[in-house]
């Protein structure tokens, strides 16, 4: 049987969260709200689902949003982005028909539903009216922009820029890092506040080499252990975690080989830092949600830590012979996010701390 007490006396409770941030845990007594205590400037500052799902077809835009609706009623919580393309998506010559069919998709998606846009680069010539029409007429509705093909801070200015004449200057960026320069600038491109997230070109950073990094590195074995692509996959997790954004990690084009799917998923999370990842086609997005999110015994553990730690007013305590403190609170409090962001079902003693999402409590 574990064993949970205080390793030292408490010197005080610490004051609870005002507003939400604050819960009735047990007994009517109300406690600060872990990520209030815990999280810092150690901690990312944006909490993002683990998937994030492309589509840019009409007809399979429309479906990810409903199934994405189908989803989050499953789960109590939803749990993958949508992100409607224009870059790819968009026909050649068609791009403002393209930009108004996707607006009118982000509009009128469920309440709930959580859906970005990738917009076309800086430098395209439909990227004003991306952002004039998706950006001006939907911004309320959008969970953020990706900006592709992002090489320095200044094409992030430049799109900061675009929708300051919008609506929707509030928005978050996310970003597409494509290229070896780009790679080299990531973490001066991370630290930009209006940055949420980095994720990783992996096509078209192989193909700005010229033929020097072989195709094999693309497949979803090879990616990881070329070392110019691994490289470049570490810096930019690295970037990410230095200024509290998220790490996205990119595609496996064998969209029907779950094996591998699951193989590269479960390599970006566990060992390569990555807590977000693209998906390209709907057979992708339970396998990464698998990879990213905690085991059931990772989430019973975290469970056990965090309550007695809250009990303890977060003072250090002893749990099966080990010393737990604030940095190791930090931890199991973000497996414990992470859990709940992959719509796992959560123990009674931390549910309260994740409500209204009481369909993921016993």
């Amino acid at each position: 049987m574990s064993v949970v007490r205080r390793a030292e006396p408490s010197s005080g409770s610490v004051p609870p969260g005002g507003g939400e941030a604050a819960h009735a845990v047990s007994g009517g007594v109300v406690r600060a709200h872990p990520r209030d205590v815990l999280l810092g400037a150690q901690a990312a500052s944006a909490a993002l689902p683990v998937c994030d799902h492309y589509s840019g077809a009409p007809a399979r835009m429309l479906k990810s949003l409903q199934l994405q609706a189908q989803m989050t009623e499953e789960f109590g919580a939803c749990v993958f982005d949508v992100t409607l393309d224009c870059e790819d998506g968009a026909p050649v010559g068609d791009e403002a028909a393209h930009a108004v069919l996707v607006a009118a998709l982000v509009r009128d998606a469920a309440p709930a539903a959580r859906v970005g846009v990738r917009v076309h680069p800086v430098d395209h010539p439909a990227f004003a009216n991306d952002m004039a029409t998706i950006a001006g007429e939907a911004g309320h509705r959008l969970t953020h922009i990706m900006l592709p093909k992002v090489e320095s801070v200044d094409d992030v200015l430049r799109a900061e820029k675009a929708l300051q004449g919008t609506s929707a200057a509030h928005l978050p960026l996310q970003v597409l890092i494509e290229s070896p320069a780009a790679v080299h600038r990531a973490f001066e491109i991370a630290a930009h506040p209006r940055v949420q997230s980095l994720s990783f070109g992996l096509m078209d950073f192989v193909s700005a080499h010229g033929g020097a990094i072989p195709a094999s590195a693309m497949a979803s074995a090879g990616q990881f252990t070329h070392p110019l692509v691994v490289r470049a996959k570490l810096e930019i997790a690295s970037a990410c975690h230095a200024h509290g954004k998220v790490p996205s990690h990119c595609v496996v084009t064998e969209f029907s080989d779950m094996v591998a799917m699951q193989a590269a998923a479960s390599r970006a999370a566990r060992e390569f830092g990555y807590t977000r990842m693209w998906s390209i086609h709907p057979a992708q997005i339970r396998p990464i949600l698998e990879a990213f999110g905690p085991t059931q015994d990772d989430i019973d553990v975290a469970s056990k830590i965090i309550a007695a730690a809250a009990d303890a007013d977060w003072a250090p305590i002893s749990f099966e012979g080990a010393l737990h403190d604030r940095a190791s609170f930090r931890y199991y409090w973000q497996v414990l996010e992470r859990a709940h962001s992959t719509g796992r079902s959560l123990p009674a003693a931390v549910c309260p701390w994740f409500t209204p999402s009481v369909s993921l409590c016993p």
